[in-house]
Formats: C-alpha cells, sequence, structure tokens
C-alpha cells in the first residue's frame, strides 16, 4: 500500500526488453534506502525491486503491467514519480493507494491560475471506473482530489510544490496517465452493482 505522496523523482536509464518483460533501471536519490524484493511505486505502478547497484536499481514490468499502463511508453531520459510502500504506523498524508493502475487517461488542458495549475484527464467511462466530486484519485501515483467531476472526465488543481516535484511539470496536452480510483469507491461500486 502507498499514500499517493511523492518521495522522489526518478530518471529512467536504461530499458532492456526480456521476453515480453521489460527490465526498467532507475537513478534515484532513495536508491541506497532500498532492499532487494522491496515495493515501489513508479508513477502510481507498483513494481519490485530485483536489483541494486549504487545510486541505480532495476524493476521488471511484466505484459499485464505493461499493457494497463504507460510505463510500456516510458524511455531513457524520463523522470518518473517514486514512493516506497507506507509503513504501518506512519500518517497517512495522501489516501490509501495499492499501486495498481485501473486504466489510463489523457491530458486535455492545462490552465495556469495565479500560481497553480488545473490539469483536467479524460478516461474511458466504459471500463466501469467513476469520481465523485472531492473524491480522491491518484494520478501517476500523486494523491489528488478531484475538483470537477464528469462521467467520462476529471480536473486536479495542482500547487506550486506538487508542481515542482512531481512529474506533473513535464505532463503536455495530449499526454497519457496511469489512474488508480479510489479503492473505497470502487468497492462501493461494485457492491451497489453499478
Amino acid at each position: 500500500m502507498f499514500t499517493g505522496i511523492i518521495e522522489d523523482m526518478g530518471e529512467v536509464i536504461n530499458l532492456e526488453k526480456e521476453g515480453s518483460n521489460l527490465n526498467i533501471s532507475i537513478k534515484s536519490k532513495i536508491t541506497q534506502e532500498l532492499k532487494i524484493d522491496q515495493s515501489v511505486s513508479h508513477n502510481g505502478v507498483c513494481l519490485t525491486v530485483v536489483a541494486l547497484n549504487d545510486s541505480v536499481y532495476q524493476v521488471t514490468a511484466i505484459k499485464e503491467t505493461l499493457d494497463k499502463s504507460t510505463i510500456g511508453h516510458t524511455q531513457t531520459g524520463d523522470f518518473v514519480n517514486l514512493e516506497r510502500a507506507m509503513k504501518l504506523g506512519d500518517r497517512l498524508d495522501g489516501h490509501l493507494v495499492q499501486g495498481h493502475v485501473d486504466q489510463t487517461a489523457i491530458c486535455t488542458e492545462i490552465k495556469e491560475v495565479s500560481g497553480s495549475w488545473y490539469f483536467r484527464f479524460q478516461y474511458n467511462p466504459k471500463l466501469g471506473n467513476i469520481t465523485i466530486e472531492k473524491g480522491s484519485i491518484t494520478v501517476n501515483g500523486v494523491s489528488l482530489t478531484v475538483v470537477n467531476s464528469k462521467k467520462d472526465s476529471f480536473t486536479v488543481a495542482i500547487i506550486p510544490y506538487t508542481y515542482e516535484n512531481t512529474n506533473f511539470k513535464k505532463i503536455k496536452v495530449g499526454a497519457a496517465v496511469n489512474l488508480e480510483f479510489d479503492i473505497v469507491g470502487k468497492y462501493l461500486k461494485k457492491l451497489s452493482g453499478l
């Protein structure tokens, strides 16, 4: 489990195909604190650390992950939002995040308003996911509050700190992002039969 509070942006320094899998090498300030077999969220995708070497660590994404997230489109030089799994007993500053991407979305609008930014994202509603006004959403691993909920889109407000310390500053109109919808909302939707 994660909280959606980003610890670092890691730089992708190498990509290597191995069958249908993709091995990703990432340089990060938190590498020296990682351990083999540890879970780390990468733009909202939970991946396991499989190798460590100084300031670089490696994770492997399987075909299922590559098909359902933006990880398969990652390129050398890209920066990914990183978060280590939460510890029981720590503060929950964001919301409960599993690190399991539900689907991707496309950024359709970016507005700068008095030093903050509003990002609008459109997603396929046929996959059964929903947002609610003032509900939680995870975009590329970042825990955010929904500002304007529609059937197939939503807006989030990004403060300057989040903009500077996550890869939101790299998102442009037309860019794809990973979404994880609120876990409580997903269970309620399933129980209600909607």
